[in-house]
């Protein structure tokens, strides 16, 4: 796939991503001995597979391509949570200040009414820098910033 986009329009990207995506993450779960049909029916089944994982992983020792294969594994996880939980779609939006100029978000209807907008990426991003990862951490961070669920404050 090309990831740029240039030898299609940004919609058939989108798609051809959306695919890849799910892909990537069917293949994760078979990887870790969740059935498609579980997987399929309930995307959470694969929790505590994926944080057993992601717990075991060396991740003092990575390399570059081990965190850009982890991070796109999470990614695929976290954008097809939100689409089969949520109703959550694929959109393209404008991106001047990127390398080209759109980026791929994930867009959903919040529990106000309002349409809200993230990029699964950015939220893989952010759990990186807040080791351990926590993948249920990771998809409440997803759910809170498109209001899908309510911010609990402490006292």
């Amino acid at each position: 796939m090309n990831q740029r986009g240039e030898d299609q329009d940004p919609q058939s990207a989108l798609r051809q991503w959306a695919e890849g995506g799910q892909q990537n993450v069917l293949e994760l779960a078979d990887m870790l001995g969740i059935p498609y049909q579980t997987y399929t029916h309930d995307p959470l089944s694969l929790i505590p597979a994926l944080q057993n994982y992601v717990s075991r992983l060396p991740l003092g020792d990575f390399e570059q391509s081990d965190w850009a294969t982890l991070h796109s594994d999470l990614t695929s996880y976290l954008a097809d949570v939100l689409i089969r939980r949520h109703r959550a779609t694929w959109q393209v939006v404008d991106d001047p200040s990127g390398v080209v100029a759109f980026r791929y978000v994930v867009e959903a209807r919040g529990l106000d009414g309002n349409v809200y907008r993230v990029d699964p990426a950015d939220v893989v991003m952010v759990e990186f820098r807040e080791l351990p990862i926590e993948i249920v951490r990771m998809l409440a961070n997803a759910e809170l910033t498109l209001h899908l669920s309510h911010r609990v404050e402490n006292g």
